[in-house]
């Protein structure tokens, strides 16, 4: 009694699978099979008549070829885009430049950070291309140049570049600025509440 209550309930899954609403239709001189009313000649397939073949065609690929369609294939997933990054010999150059005593503080410390961005590279952190790695490279020849403004434009440039292609940095990058910016407003602050005459001195961010 079990398998004929199992049995009765699979057959009216069936029929009611089958009893949808299809459509019969002429396009271009063939029979397609759909579900919706046909554009052009064609007529509605009362229930009983579906067969379990049905089904079949009506699926999307059965349709498009019988419409003529071209078959899409699958596209493939892109690949995960490569690291750029500085060679050793590039790097030990950097190392060089960054111990050199005739830089400024901040062209040294550049340099120094350009050193550190390298390796971090080549330890897999941020996601560089070699235009990156081009800015940078033009921002460090850009250290040896008289003018202050173009060595530190060249400095932001190099930087807004790291921030973009390595998120980690670019909050360093964020925080270090911001620690700048809250000793410089200390140093403005004390000067012009020391006496005259003295250079008070502000100690530097932990």
């Amino acid at each position: 009694m079990k398998r004929i209550g199992v049995g009765l309930g699979l057959c009216l899954a069936l029929s009611g699978a089958w009893a949808q609403q299809v459509w019969k239709c002429d396009v271009a001189g063939k029979v397609v099979f759909s579900d919706k009313p046909c554009p052009q000649a064609g007529q509605q397939l009362p229930g009983r008549n579906l067969q379990p073949n049905v089904v079949d065609a009506m699926k999307p690929e059965v349709v498009d070829a019988a419409m003529g369609r071209p078959a899409v294939p699958p596209q493939p997933l892109a690949a995960p885009a490569g690291n750029a990054c500085p060679g050793e010999g590039e790097i030990r150059g950097m190392q060089t430049r960054g111990n050199s005593t005739t830089l400024g503080d901040a062209e040294r410390q550049f340099l120094q950070d350009e050193l550190r961005r390298a390796r971090q590279c080549r330890n897999g952190q941020g996601r560089y291309t070699d235009a990156d790695w081009d800015i940078s490279r033009e921002a460090q020849a850009a250290q040896t140049q008289l003018g202050e403004r173009a060595r530190q434009d060249a400095r932001q440039r190099a930087e807004a570049m790291h921030s973009a292609a390595d998120p980690d940095e670019g909050d360093r990058i964020a925080r270090r600025r911001l620690a700048e910016e809250r000793l410089a407003r200390r140093q403005q602050q004390a000067q012009s509440q020391a006496p005259k005459g003295q250079n008070p001195t502000v100690p530097s961010p932990p």
